[in-house]
């Protein structure tokens, strides 16, 4: 009968098992965490009040302030992040999707490795109930990934590790197991506004706020609207689906080694898409194109309209 791994014991192995699956920064927090939590809770609901969330009325649900609502009984959870970022340059004079969908749908890609996690947990914890979240999840996904170690949350608001920027992904997997936690991660942004000064439509409002309305990402992932506003039209650049600015710019982001990941490799159409193609591909040409993508979000006619706004080209 082998031996019952004490809670450092677990706490190790299990980080072990998801580096195995590729997953890299990993990080282990407590519930209910520091008060830390309630501060970026406040700062949420800040957020919410200014209205920043446009029409992304999931962003209010009341689950998203209390966890235990995910998983009864939750009392630990590991953070996990799988970097997306790989060498490859997009064709020049095509149009610029953001990197995180140059791939396979990162929901499933993660998911299946954390659910693999759990399935782990249960052989060395047979009364250990989990729950694998991505980010559709309402969980303050950041904030507890800053809580348990594995990155900060920059000015730009997304979360920075020292050694892979913010090109990765977060996932989480709830457990009422306890596990040890790692220590809190360390804001390092310091003075820099790098990505607060290059935003071409100033959605960056102040440090750590990003206003939808403005941002670039959200107009042409989100938005419903047969047209975009005039504001977004004028400062769209060559981004048809999502944008980078704010990344590409963070110093954080210089000399990321690519990710290994295979479906996180891109599909050669979003490396060579043309404003002509978008504009001419029929809806069953688009779904063909976005079968097992992250960008199905946006609708064949969002991506007209979307390439309907660009008139500038790399």
């Amino acid at each position: 009968m082998s031996k019952i791994k004490s809670q450092n014991e677990l706490s190790k192995e299990l980080k072990l098992e998801a580096a195995k699956l590729g997953f890299d920064p990993v990080g282990i927090a407590r519930i209910p965490g520091s008060e830390r939590i309630q501060l970026r809770t406040d700062a949420l609901q800040r957020w919410l009040n200014a209205k920043h969330q446009a029409d992304m009325g999931w962003m209010e649900a009341p689950r998203r302030k209390n966890i235990n609502t995910l998983l009864d009984g939750v009392t630990s959870l590991l953070a996990v992040g799988l970097n997306y970022y790989t060498s490859h340059k997009q064709n020049p004079g095509t149009l610029s999707i953001a990197r995180y969908a140059w791939g396979k749908d990162y929901h499933k890609t993660i998911e299946k490795k954390l659910k693999k996690l759990g399935r782990w947990l249960e052989t060395q914890r047979p009364n250990c109930r989990w729950k694998a979240c991505v980010d559709s999840a309402p969980l303050l996904d950041k904030v507890w990934a800053e809580e348990a170690g594995i990155g900060w949350i920059g000015k730009n608001s997304n979360l920075l590790n020292k050694r892979k920027g913010s090109w990765i992904l977060l996932g989480h997997l709830l457990c009422t197991e306890p596990l040890t936690p790692d220590k809190p991660a360390t804001p390092r942004c310091g003075q820099c506004q790098a990505c607060i000064e290059a935003c071409p439509t100033n959605a960056i409002v102040e440090p750590f706020v990003v206003s939808s309305q403005k941002c670039i990402a959200y107009q042409t992932i989100e938005n419903r609207s047969s047209k975009l506003p005039n504001e977004i039209v004028d400062s769209i650049g060559s981004w048809v689906a999502g944008c980078d600015i704010c990344q590409e710019i963070c110093p954080w982001n210089n000399e990321i080694e690519s990710s290994s990941e295979p479906e996180m490799q891109p599909s050669k159409w979003k490396l060579e898409l043309t404003r002509a193609e978008a504009l001419s591909w029929s809806d069953e040409e688009w779904k063909k194109k976005l079968q097992g993508s992250a960008l199905k979000r946006i609708k064949p006619w969002m991506w007209r309209r979307n390439a309907e706004a660009i008139n500038n080209h790399k």
